[in-house]
């Protein structure tokens, strides 16, 4: 008896090990965090599409680990990565613009692979997008102004000839996906008079594109004039000035919420021309236009003068790009007071005006007169990138400042990033006033990156020869006691830095030279990162949004399928 109880007392006992092995063992197998991996629906997986259209689809994702980024190819190779921060789920539209040239029955295919926070991968969804012919569209020749409330269609295309102006009162609506032309023989141009409004509502699929009448292959900046909207808005100019050039525009008055209407995905290229001497149409004018106007996604492309010049005026806007203009990227004059954030500048190395060119340049009143209104933008998250990337990358000698400060202006710019040009940041007292805005607070440089070229030039800052090549400059006349640049640059609560060459930043080369640029920052970036809105005080409203990046783009492209960065080769029939 007492034989057997020892017997089960053992059986039992290796029993009872063998399930805690049994258990020990499974749970040294378990992984440490098990999730599904991320799953990828299409909205449509075939779409058609003709060269210089648009073709897109919808792209669902469930991922409950968090999504990642979505890497898409093109025709079996890397085209473009678009990151998020870690949702379960999400739905994000790519639109994929047509280049010109493609033949009608050949088709293009595009995968979509979804990572999550535990870098497990999707299946990949295929789109398929077959190329048509192109339709062709009547053209209108538009050679009167528009007297009455209008319409521009986008099953035509609608060229302008000499400068129609849209009267006091009057609306022109352009729908979505309309091409406007203007005349090259007439330096065909668009003026909205104050009291005038223009809807040019595009959408991210369907831009409204205004352009150059020429062919593929010979268009040239300046080919037509440009955009002008003038508003009832404050300047320090008066409550009816004359736009220089002296066509017919008059800009001012005292509702700082005026309304000239909405300017939102539209492309502008190959405008800008020259009336008298240094008086030109720039490819957007913006004369003392309100607050209420809608200025967003908006490209300048291959402008003869200026990308963008605002006039006095209050109006805001978001989502800017200009794109190898000649003159300046963003002037501001006369007193502006509104807010820009989200503002991308890319140079060419050749291009420049004659007086010489600039990615920001801010002026009060050229005189240097403290006139009021002053000149007081502010500007969050703007990438000011320059075209000298190499030591051996000649740029024009006109090519000067990323920032230009000067006759008594005193903007403020935060969380931003300039690179590539010979000066960083010259503050110019060459006009007394903007030494004494920045000693006194009222000119704000904070949390903002520069940096240079590797291995050339003063601390890899360069340009041309001849230049002055540093990050920071400002002229010895006039400056107010007791202010230096550098100093007042790298104080410990400016937050800003400077890098010796613009890979320290992590973007990626071919925002420089490629017609694809990838134009978010690579991944680890300090960029990503760098924003600090805290010492950002003139941007505490409700119109900035906080992201957490610096420059114009964190890991969402903004640009996707409105933007176009080879408008040399759209055809557009």
């Amino acid at each position: 008896m007492i034989t057997n109880i020892k017997f089960l007392k053992s059986i039992l006992f290796a029993i009872t090990l063998t399930l805690l092995l049994t258990a020990c063992g499974e749970k040294d197998n378990d992984p440490v965090d098990t999730k599904a991996a991320p799953t990828v629906t299409l909205s449509n997986d075939q779409a058609s599409a003709a060269p210089g259209s648009a073709a897109a689809t919808t792209v669902s994702v469930t991922a409950p680990a968090g999504l990642k980024k979505i890497n898409v190819n093109k025709n079996g190779s890397f085209l473009l990565e678009q990151g998020f921060n870690f949702e379960k789920s999400t739905s994000y539209t790519f639109s994929f613009p047509l280049e010109a040239g493609l033949t009608a029955g050949s088709t293009i295919t595009f995968s979509f692979e979804a990572v999550d926070s535990l870098d497990q991968k999707s299946d990949q969804k295929v789109f398929t997008v077959t190329v048509t012919d192109i339709p062709a569209r009547e053209v209108v020749e538009v050679t009167a102004d528009i007297s009455t409330s209008t319409t521009f269609t986008a099953d035509k295309i609608w060229r302008l000839n000499n400068i129609v102006k849209v009267n006091d009162g009057v609306i022109l609506t352009i729908e979505p996906g309309t091409t406007v032309m203007g005349a090259s023989d007439t330096k065909g141009t668009l003026l909205v008079l104050r009291g005038g409004k223009i809807i040019a509502d595009g959408t991210s699929s369907s831009p409204i594109i205004f352009t150059s009448d020429k062919a593929p292959g010979s268009r040239t900046p300046g080919d037509w004039g440009g955009i002008v909207i003038c508003g009832k808005a404050p300047n320090n100019q008066g409550n009816s000035v004359t736009l220089e050039g002296n066509y017919g525009a008059t800009y001012g008055g005292t509702v700082a919420d005026d309304n000239s209407g909405i300017l939102r995905y539209v492309r502008i290229e190959f405008a800008g021309t020259e009336l008298p001497e240094n008086q030109e149409i720039n490819s957007l004018t913006l004369a003392s236009v309100g607050s209420a106007t809608i200025i967003e996604n908006v490209q300048c492309s291959f402008g003869k003068d200026d990308s963008f010049e605002f006039f006095g005026g209050t109006v805001n806007a978001k989502n800017l790009i200009s794109y190898m203009t000649e003159d300046d990227d963003f002037d501001f004059d006369f007193g502006h007071s509104g807010f820009i954030q989200f503002a991308l500048a890319i140079r060419n190395g050749a291009l420049a005006d004659k007086f010489y060119s600039n990615g920001l340049e801010f002026d009060n009143v050229f005189s240097g007169s403290s006139a009021a209104p002053i000149t007081q933008t502010v500007l969050a998250n703007v990438s000011i990138i320059g075209a000298k990337y190499s030591a051996d990358n000649t740029v024009d000698a006109r090519l000067q400042n990323a920032a230009h400060i000067r006759t008594n202006s005193m903007p403020s710019i935060y969380n931003s990033f300039m690179t590539g040009f010979p000066v960083g940041i010259f503050m110019d007292d060459t006009k007394p006033g903007v030494s004494l805005h920045a000693l006194n607070d009222e000119l704000q440089i904070r949390n903002v990156i520069l940096a240079g070229v590797e291995n050339w030039g003063t601390n890899n800052w360069g340009g041309s020869a001849g230049n002055f090549n540093a990050p920071l400059k400002q002229v010895t006349a006039n400056v107010a006691v007791g202010f230096e640049v550098n100093a007042w640059f790298n104080t410990v609560t400016s937050g800003n830095t400077i890098l010796n060459k613009w890979q320290d930043a992590g973007i990626d080369q071919s925002i420089y030279t490629s017609t694809t640029p990838k134009l978010t920052p690579n991944a680890g970036s300090m960029l990503l990162t760098a924003a600090e809105w805290n010492n950002a005080p003139k941007a505490s409203g409700s119109f900035f949004e906080k992201v957490s990046f610096s420059g114009a783009f964190g890991t969402t492209d903004w640009s996707i399928g409105w933007s176009n960065f080879d408008p040399q080769s759209v055809v557009h029939q």
